[in-house]
């Protein structure tokens, strides 16, 4: 149809514009502004129109501004596909679940505020909340990411018949899943209790008397080495046993993303989990994710080879 490339820009500038939403919403919480507003939503401090006087204050409200923004993107994308494609498309399907996980995103956060769970809180609920926001927020960028590669031709998905490889793919997407938890406790525990050197940071985690949160963020590098390996045998066997030059070059934005992802995480580690490095951590493992997605779907839209 007509409309159809226009509808592939605005989903894939509604994708990016979201992930700059998500970068956003991590500086919220490294910078300990998720109170800002205080313990009000939507409004900030009970105000509509509030002015910030501090600068707490002014990046929580930027932070809600540009995430209504991205909502209402979603939202524009949902009822342009009504309009472009046929009723019961892929397209139209993936921008269904795009709206159904924003409008839990915004539940999410709003949940955080409300009840508390932001800046220097560092009770059970808000670990459990937090990975919960991950997951949601990787969701949503699973189906963003669908609609675009579904609006500029990706063929359907075939979970069934032999040779799909829908355990292994499963699996890896989990993992990607559990990572990205791991990763969002252990961001928590740097910034609810920072470190002064490395040495500091592992007798922190080691110690008996040690909080939670630090408890668990020894799980993490072991977590992401195990996954990164997995990612790495899956990518390459699949797309040498399928012999196909698409789903290779999938396979190669996988292992490339996973390889960039570790090293990041290894300087992360070492210069103590500064702001910014937590930034370009959080991307890569956005851009690892949306990799693992169309890598996953490629492979379930590519034939099985042939059993002799």
């Amino acid at each position: 149809m007509s409309n159809e490339p226009t509808f592939r820009r605005a989903s894939l500038a509604s994708l990016l514009f979201t992930l700059v939403v998500i970068l956003w919403g991590a500086f919220v919480r490294a910078t300990g502004s998720g109170a800002g507003c205080g313990s009000h939503w939507p409004t900030c401090h009970g105000e509509v129109l509030h002015r910030p006087a501090s600068i707490e204050t002014a990046i929580e409200m930027t932070h809600r501004v540009t995430s209504g923004l991205s909502l209402l993107g979603v939202l524009g994308i949902l009822v342009l596909s009504r309009r472009v494609y046929p009723r019961g498309h892929r397209v139209r399907r993936a921008a269904g679940w795009s709206m159904f996980f924003m409008v839990m995103e915004a539940a999410l956060g709003a949940g955080l505020v409300l009840f508390e769970l932001v800046a220097g809180d560092a009770s059970l609920a808000r670990g459990f909340s937090t990975s919960a926001h991950l997951v949601n927020t990787f969701l949503l960028v699973a189906a963003m990411t669908l609609t675009v590669d579904f609006a500029w031709g990706g063929a359907e998905v075939d979970f069934r018949g032999p040779g799909r490889s829908t355990g292994p793919l499963l699996g890896v997407l989990g993992g990607a899943l559990f990572v990205g938890v791991t990763g969002a406790i252990a961001a928590l525990g740097d910034t609810l209790f920072p470190a002064r050197s490395l040495a500091e940071g592992i007798a922190q985690d080691l110690s008996g008397s040690a909080h939670i949160f630090l408890r668990l963020r020894t799980i993490h590098p072991f977590a992401a080495g195990a996954f990164a390996v997995y990612a790495l045998v899956l990518a390459g066997a699949l797309s040498s046993a399928r012999k196909s030059p698409r789903l290779s070059r999938r396979a190669t934005w996988v292992s490339v993303g996973v390889l960039a992802q570790v090293a990041a995480g290894l300087v992360n580690l070492l210069l103590l989990a500064p702001v910014g490095m937590q930034l370009v951590h959080l991307l890569l493992a956005d851009a690892v994710w949306i990799s693992l997605v169309l890598f996953a779907r490629e492979t379930w839209s590519t034939p099985a080879p042939a059993t002799p």
